[in-house]
């Protein structure tokens, strides 16, 4: 044993300085903050999953023949997922680190199941422009083209056949959202993944954000939804968060994949070295337990009638705030939203004056202690162009705090009312030359620190961020990319000595 020894003094002062920094943070509970976090509302869920994780914190999820807990939980969570998704005996599946390696590994799978079937050159990965992110990294990262189907500007709904009419031999892989993220839009699974059977084209299903609610979830009619998940015989995988709606820490996901053939496309093997054989299911080697087992904590604990209690308690909840947002006059709900998130944006129905810009309002309800999640505008392939809106993310907690919230929401629409939108031409005029999008580091702070955005101890956003979404619509999208990885990569740097 070494001389070291970790005092109850310092251990104190460690765990102090920690709190003071959480301090500083959004708040994680209560639901003051509608994106990134999802409160159950029940401490004892969270006192649980902490307990779990305690349990398992030396654990080490690379290899399960050696650590045999983390096959039996995973073996469970999966086994939860797979009824909870309608999937048969021939649907099997893997926890991940979150809704990204899911996506990542959907993506790559479909890629090579498509190599081995003869495809030659770079494959198509094909999506409405609603779907997330995650696939423009993978897409990157795995070398696929990216087709981005242009969706209806005014609902966020995406035309069936115009997905269909693209398919061709080149599409390695396509992708449709239950819900999409950003306006909380049902994609027509049913037709895209028939379409997809019917020409062998792999179908994945993106549920990351609606996997776990969905199931539970009816129509503003109180109508069943229509099938998206393994009951529809086109889809081939689908991916949903248990960090979501499964009420897990993050991060931890579960991607299922129709055939076990299919699914073992998804695993990297190797013997060809010295060392131990390599048997990865995800994209990491050694890897912490931890949210699995707060998974399957929170699941054994659950069960379906836990989980469909609290999605009823957002469904009331996401009604709710529908209604709310609908009687403020300058505001519209984006589309008919299924789950319970909602995008929010200005009414052009009403005159100018009576107008509310979104951006303004989140700004607005932010100064009275509730966050919301800003969402940029898009030109989209076809020439339309999606409108900027404001995001909400619905949580079993926020029914209880409905009165709160609305008193905020209006409030601030009425202080924002009438209020223009920010010119992204003036944001841009105020920039110096921006032709260049290949800007080194210190150009890029340059740039940022003209913009008030570095130069303290902790790089941070202002307090109002309509002027930076602003800049993010003016800007070319390599130039806005740019300066956020820039901005992103300095909050995390050490000072200079």
């Amino acid at each position: 044993m070494g001389s070291f020894e970790l005092g109850s003094n310092a251990a104190r002062a460690i765990l102090g300085r920690l709190d003071a920094l959480r301090a500083a943070d959004a708040p994680t509970h209560g639901g003051r903050v509608l994106s990134y976090v999802y409160d159950s509302g029940m401490p004892e869920l969270d006192e649980l999953a902490a307990e779990a994780m305690r349990l398992v914190q030396p654990v080490n999820g690379l290899d399960p023949t050696t650590f045999t807990s983390v096959a039996v939980m995973e073996r469970e969570v999966v086994g939860f997922a797979r009824e909870l998704l309608h999937g048969g005996d021939d649907v099997v599946g893997s926890v991940t680190s979150g809704g990204t390696e899911s996506c990542l590994l959907a993506v790559k799978t479909a890629r090579d199941l498509w190599r081995s079937a003869g495809g030659a050159g770079t494959p198509r990965l094909l999506a409405p422009v609603t779907v997330h992110a995650a696939f423009q990294k993978a897409a990157a990262l795995f070398d696929l083209d990216l087709d981005l189907v242009p969706v209806d500007p005014a609902t966020g709904r995406m035309d069936a056949s115009a997905l269909i009419g693209r398919i061709g031999t080149d599409v390695a892989l396509v992708v449709v959202s239950a819900p999409s993220y950003p306006y909380a839009t049902l994609d027509p699974v049913e037709e895209v993944a028939a379409a997809c059977d019917e020409v062998g084209v792999s179908c994945h299903v993106d549920a990351c954000i609606g996997g776990w609610i969905l199931p539970f979830w009816r129509a503003a009619d109180g109508s069943a939804l229509p099938a998206w998940d393994f009951r529809v015989a086109g889809v081939t995988s689908v991916s949903a968060d248990l960090h979501k709606y499964g009420y897990a820490p993050k991060g931890a996901s579960a991607l299922m994949q129709r055939d076990r053939d299919r699914q073992r496309r998804q695993y990297f093997a190797t013997t060809g070295w010295p060392g131990y054989p390599v048997v990865n299911s995800t994209l990491l080697g050694s890897k912490s337990a931890a949210a699995l087992a707060a998974s399957w904590a929170i699941v054994q604990a659950l069960g379906a009638r836990g989980f469909a209690d609290l999605a009823e308690s957002c469904r009331r909840a996401t009604r709710g705030l529908q209604d709310i947002v609908g009687d403020i006059e300058g505001l519209r709900v984006v589309g008919e939203p299924t789950g319970p998130l909602l995008a929010v944006a200005t009414d052009d129905a009403v005159p100018e004056s009576h107008r509310v810009d979104p951006h303004h309002w989140a700004d607005r309800v932010r100064r009275r202690g509730w966050v919301l999640q800003l969402q940029p505008g898009l030109e989209q392939a076809d020439g339309t162009r999606l409108p900027h809106t404001t995001h909400l993310t619905i949580t079993p907690v926020t029914e209880g705090r409905l009165d709160e919230l609305e008193a905020a929401l209006r409030g601030a629409a009425d202080e924002a009312r009438g209020v223009p939108p920010v010119d992204r031409g003036a944001v841009l005029a105020a920039l110096p030359d921006l032709s260049s999008t290949d800007l080194d580091s210190a150009t890029a702070a340059h740039i940022l620190g003209s913009l008030g955005l570095t130069g303290g101890t902790t790089p941070g956003l202002p307090d109002d961020q309509a002027p930076l979404l602003a800049l993010v619509e003016a800007l070319p999208r390599p130039v806005a990319e740019r300066l956020l990885v820039e901005l992103l990569a300095r909050a995390v740097e050490p000072p200079d000595a």
